[in-house]
């Protein structure tokens, strides 16, 4: 049996997982206001929204780069493997 079925397998499930999270964090950030409010009659609400948003992108950024440059890594690895079968086919 190749090998190559079982990476393409895994590799969507990172890739899956990897979309997952951007999905997430995307709709996370998009009630994530671009203001920075200096006076003091901000209300503490909406302080405090904008906290919690930005420690949930912090807490997922990791997961978010691991599971990008895991599927980065299953794609090129699934390419070359894919490209050298090729090439032995060939000769």
């Amino acid at each position: 049996m190749s090998a190559l079925p079982v990476l393409l397998i895994v590799w969507a499930v990172f890739s899956a997982c990897f979309l997952a999270l951007l999905a997430y964090k995307g709709q996370l950030t998009r009630y994530e206001e671009d203001q920075l409010f200096l006076s003091e009659g901000v209300p503490a609400h909406a302080q405090q929204m904008q906290t919690d948003i930005v420690r949930k992108v912090t807490k997922i950024t990791p997961f978010v780069r691991v599971f990008g440059v895991a599927a980065a890594i299953m794609t090129a690895g699934i390419i070359g493997i894919f490209t050298w079968d090729a090439w032995q086919h060939l000769r």
